[in-house]
């Protein structure tokens, strides 16, 4: 399995920030992340939205999730490329498929769509340095 350790031996670009930041940035994330896809979780149960809106959201949360096996446990530069782009694709798909019904829900996402889309800059990089 590769460590985190190892990552930091992989080549990147030289704006790669360095690896302490990752964690507060995920931290942050994840509570933004909780609080919003699980509102919309609650909206599609209550059928106060259409249950098809929470679809990417679920499927974002596999690939976010997905990520970290991808890339430190099976060591796949490429694998986690697909997949960061996958994150990123549900997650554009989540908010445009929210903001008609909750625009709050699609704003909070904003964060964490300025990290993915610098994280898939960063990851694609990453993989074309690596291969």
């Amino acid at each position: 399995m590769q460590t985190y350790r190892e990552y930091a031996h992989l080549k990147k670009p030289s704006w790669s920030p360095p690896a302490w930041v990752f964690g507060p940035v995920w931290t942050v994330l994840y509570v933004i992340i909780a609080v919003s896809f699980g509102w919309t979780f609650v909206l599609a149960f209550q059928e106060n939205i259409p249950a098809m809106i929470a679809v990417p959201f679920v499927l974002n949360l596999i690939f976010n999730f997905a990520f970290t096996p991808l890339q430190f446990g099976l060591k796949n530069n490429w694998l986690a490329s697909i997949d960061i782009l996958l994150v990123l694709g549900t997650l554009i798909w989540a908010m445009y498929a929210i903001f008609p019904y909750e625009p709050i829900i699609m704003y909070a996402q904003i964060p964490y769509l300025l990290w993915v889309s610098f994280a898939t800059c960063l990851q694609l990089i990453i993989t074309y340095l690596n291969s």
